[in-house]
């Protein structure tokens, strides 16, 4: 399997393998918000199993996408960062909340979170 030709998910998320463990991006965000309040949104990758941080091998960037269209985009460091990446959010209808994550050595990953907006 290359890592590197597709969007990357778990085969079944309910039993990762340790690959998908430190490398699927979860999305937090409340279940239901109200429309154009301010929310927290954090993006973790490594959360079942942590993800190195090294200079050969670390989480690039996170990128942020209301739906299918991209919201916000974080470049990252190797050594300096620390997971969680958060970002605060305001948004008017309900969505899914996308988050990629790219992996200098185990390419793009994808996962998300669906958003109730009242």
């Amino acid at each position: 399997m290359d890592l590197f030709e597709n969007i990357n998910h778990p085969a079944d998320a309910a039993h990762k393998t340790d690959l998908e463990k430190k490398h699927y991006p979860t999305v937090e965000a409340p279940g239901s918000v109200k429309s154009w309040e301010p929310f927290d949104v954090t993006v973790t990758v490594g959360k079942e199993l942590a993800h190195p941080n090294e200079g050969g091998h670390f989480i690039q960037w996170v990128e942020l996408f209301y739906n299918d269209v991209l919201i916000c985009r974080t470049e990252l460091t190797p050594t300096i960062y620390e997971m969680p990446v958060r970002m605060r959010l305001k948004i008017g209808q309900s969505c899914t909340l996308k988050a990629r994550t790219r992996c200098n050595l185990h390419g793009i990953w994808e996962g998300s979170v669906d958003l109730n907006v009242e």
